[in-house]
């Protein structure tokens, strides 16, 4: 296995990352040559010199990805960091049904969705708060991530479903296929879409958000890089509107957000 990578060779791929993806990886020798061996190997290279050289020179988005895929972790699941799926349901969800009596639309966004968990997971809080009514409102979530093998992963729907998943919801919000794989209903595949989407790039959705999650994914960006996605998230979000991160990530204390609860923040 190929074991090492020069000191230009290193610099060349982790500021290319850095540049395009907001990644930053100047710190993490190790793990980039122990992650990325393996696939300098597949793809027919001896060692990184020409592997870096031949991806910077082609930029094929498809071999960029399978750098990312080793590079970053896709590891997510149901009702993790359940205190947020709690104050989306007591506290966010009752404020918009309020404020969109009328208009019946609500403006969701799972930035960096990964396989699919999470957009669905709020499809089900949605579908639960709202019960009979749910057939009025339009709640569709926009969910976004840079990885087509995770989207891909995610439109398939079919999870092994954990205990944290309430017995109800299990019988309710999905279809068992085999042993403890399950394939979420039509109802809530329905209601998410799927699209790709850097982080890095403008954000120029037709519409704002009510909601952004971004949980798990500023972990990989440096503080200039996640202050300046966090700016473009706020100008985003709808006067009022909500930014959840996950509980291991923080805003810097000039962010434009106000802390309302922990990793939850409100655009005033």
């Amino acid at each position: 296995m190929i074991q090492t990578i020069s000191d230009e060779d290193f610099r060349k791929l982790t500021n290319f990352i850095k540049t395009q993806y907001g990644i930053t990886l100047q710190e993490k020798r190790q793990l980039v040559t122990s992650r990325l061996s393996s696939l300098v190997s597949e793809q027919g290279f001896n060692d990184f010199g020409p592997f870096v050289s031949n991806l910077l020179k082609e930029r094929n988005p498809q071999k960029m990805e399978l750098v990312l895929n080793r590079l970053t972790t896709n590891y997510t699941f149901f009702m993790r960091e359940n205190e947020h799926f709690d104050f989306f349901t007591k506290v966010i969800m009752p404020e918009l049904v309020r404020k969109y009596q009328n208009k019946k639309s609500i403006a969701i966004w799972s930035a960096g969705c990964s396989s699919g968990e999470e957009p669905y997971n709020l499809t089900m809080c949605i579908k639960e708060f709202l019960g009979l009514q749910a057939s009025q409102w339009d709640t569709r979530i926009l969910a976004t991530d840079i990885s087509q093998q995770a989207l891909s992963k995610a439109k398939q729907g079919i999870y092994e479903v954990p205990d944290t998943v309430p017995a109800i919801w299990r019988k309710k919000y999905f279809k068992k296929i085999e042993g403890n794989r399950y394939a979420v209903t039509p109802e809530v595949r329905n209601n998410v879409i799927f699209q790709t989407f850097n982080l890095m790039d403008p954000i120029k959705f037709r519409t704002k958000f009510d909601v952004i999650f971004c949980r798990n994914v500023m972990i990989y960006f440096d503080q200039p890089t996640k202050d300046a996605l966090v700016r473009r998230f706020y100008d985003a979000t709808v006067p009022g509107g909500y930014l959840m991160i996950s509980h291991s990530e923080n805003l810097s204390k000039d962010a434009p957000y106000i802390t309302i609860a922990p990793s939850t923040f409100q655009k005033k």
